[in-house]
């Protein structure tokens, strides 16, 4: 019986100490010195602002680790010996068969003057989280730099608390490095609807001690001071192995693996978000720090460790993320500007505060991925349509079938194929598809 031990307790980690156990009597330890117990990482918003508490974000009873055999020790692992086969920790040292590094992300800091102040961090920990609630009491001016997921969700936490946000964006929209203008320019008015300070084509130069060792004010390469008595710095993350650069395990921006999630280091895997794959299959990206691909990756994982290996399978990117109150889905690949050979199909609500936009391939129109703000669509059906090349013709009339709102919501597929039957009068597209209770709720007649 085999010693496994996976370092990092997170949707990576636990997948594949999960699926090890449906297929095998091995020993199975599972490090962290984060939390006790595995938790849902993307719900560390909604303790802060309230909805939740940490004990509801636990997928698992707290029995069921031992019920699974399944060994959790709170540690932080200081030091590896890849040839002894030992994890050197802050108060015992374990041995190992085999090894599956968890790594995860770490906040991206940049060097910028003051970003080691009290009341400066990022956010990515529940150890961060317990650092924003002691920050952030009972203060009244918050700045939030960065232009992506990560920042808006701290700008909403903070907002929920009656604290004033400036956000800077350096980009000139906010996420305009993934999203295409219609869509940033629809989130940017969402962002300032909300009461939030949206700075765009902004950028932070230094953070201002108020003469204690805490945060006072920040500067903007402009020269602009704006007070703040918090800063939070969400400008990306990073896989979390500075602390093995000097070591046998080869990296380059992450642990580097090869199909099989294997690394150059007998019997040592790795997975998740501190993963860099070698050679990543077409359309993917060496590094995806996404909730998914981890769980696809613990899975794998456990399949080779268990006597059925396969190699690592990502399928069609998907990801998804909530702007405030407008959800955000997004299926294959949709880039900023379409490269030769792709054009969008794009369309916006009257009141600009829903779209949809739609990549295809010129010569044979077959779909390649969709954007989707405030209509949720079902992941198998855009899995589906995307696989089997669809065409835009072909999923414009059958649109409702991937509409995932509840019953008696407004359905906005009647506009969607007015607008691509203006835009390709050459493809008219009947209405006939839908229902007669989609007819009713959707307005159409």
């Amino acid at each position: 019986m085999s010693h496994i031990v996976i370092i990092g307790n997170g949707i990576s980690g636990i997948t594949a100490a999960r699926h090890i156990r449906k297929k095998s009597n091995d020993q199975i330890t599972v490090i962290s010195g984060e939390t006790d117990h595995f938790f849902s990482r993307t719900a560390l918003m909604y303790i802060y602002m309230g909805h939740m508490k940490y004990e509801h974000t636990k997928p698992y009873e707290d029995h069921f680790w031992a019920k699974n055999k399944i060994a959790l020790v709170r540690e932080w692992v200081k030091t590896i010996d890849f040839e002894q086969k030992e994890l050197t920790c802050e108060n015992q040292t374990v041995t190992y068969d085999q090894l599956i590094l968890a790594l995860g992300s770490t906040p991206n800091f940049f060097g910028w003057p003051g970003q080691n102040l009290a009341g400066v961090q990022g956010l990515y920990s529940f150890q961060d989280l317990e650092s924003m609630e002691i920050q952030t009491k009972d203060i009244k001016h918050a700045v939030v730099v960065g232009g992506g997921l990560i920042g808006i969700e701290m700008a909403e936490m903070l907002h929920s608390r009656g604290i004033h946000v400036t956000y800077l964006v350096r980009e000139p929209h906010f996420w305009s490095i993934v999203l295409p203008e219609g869509e940033a320019k629809l989130i940017d008015r969402h962002i300032i609807a909300q009461g939030i300070d949206l700075r765009l084509s902004t950028e932070l130069d230094v953070i201002n001690d108020d003469g204690n060792g805490r945060v006072k004010s920040i500067r903007t390469k402009s020269g602009e001071e704006i007070k703040a008595d918090f800063v939070g710095l969400t400008v990306g993350v990073s896989p979390n192995i500075k602390w093995l650069k000097e070591t046998e395990l080869e990296t380059d921006r992450g642990i580097l693996v090869d199909e099989f999630l294997k690394t150059n280091q007998k019997d040592v895997y790795a997975i998740g978000d501190c993963v860099q794959v070698r050679s990543p299959q077409p359309d993917r990206r060496p590094i995806e720090t996404v909730w998914y691909t981890g769980r696809i990756m613990g899975e794998t994982v456990a399949g080779t460790l268990t006597g059925t290996p396969k190699s690592y399978q990502p399928g069609i990117w998907f990801n998804s993320a909530k702007f405030f109150d407008i959800e955000y889905q997004t299926y294959g690949y949709v880039t900023p500007d379409p490269p030769p050979g792709q054009t969008h199909f794009y369309w916006e609500s009257d009141k600009g505060d829903k779209c949809i936009r739609i990549a295809y391939r010129i010569e044979n129109q077959a779909v390649i991925g969709i954007n989707t703000f405030g209509i949720r669509m079902r992941h198998e059906v855009w899995e589906r349509w995307i696989a089997e090349e669809k065409t835009l013709r072909y999923v414009i009339e059958h649109l409702n079938k991937a509409n995932f709102d509840p019953e008696f919501c407004t359905l906005y597929e009647p506009q969607i194929q007015k607008t691509f039957n203006g835009t390709f009068t050459e493809m008219q597209v009947p209405l006939t598809k839908l229902s007669f209770f989609q007819k009713i709720f959707s307005g159409s007649k």
